[in-house]
């Protein structure tokens, strides 16, 4: 296995895909994780981390659908799940390059 930080990086980054195309923030990052964990020292665990991330997001996404009838208050969510959705990949891959371990919050464990 090799050891590729930049490889790891990308991974994170690409998960911004979506304000490009308008979609792919799933897909790209997973698709590199499949090709890849066997060859990458460590991108078994940030692709799991990565996908586990982008399903939490959705789950957020559609608890804030009905929200939206209250209130607003899923509007307020979407953009706050918005601003996670671009911190946290550019933060994790920063923490990457310098050799840091990386943190999704708030993310369920649907691949452990």
């Amino acid at each position: 296995m090799r050891e590729d930080k930049q490889l790891l990086m990308i991974t994170h980054l690409s998960q911004l895909i979506t304000l490009i195309l308008g979609f792919g923030s799933l897909l790209v990052p997973l698709a590199i994780w499949v090709t890849q964990k066997e060859s990458v020292s460590k991108m078994d665990n940030h692709g799991k981390q990565i996908i586990n991330f982008q399903l939490s997001l959705i789950v957020y996404a559609l608890v804030c659908i009905p929200l939206i009838l209250l209130f607003g208050l899923g509007l307020i969510g979407f953009v706050i799940l918005g601003l996670i959705a671009i911190a946290f990949p550019i933060i994790n891959a920063i923490r990457v390059s310098d050799g840091k371990a990386t943190n999704y919050p708030l993310s369920f464990s649907f691949i452990s």
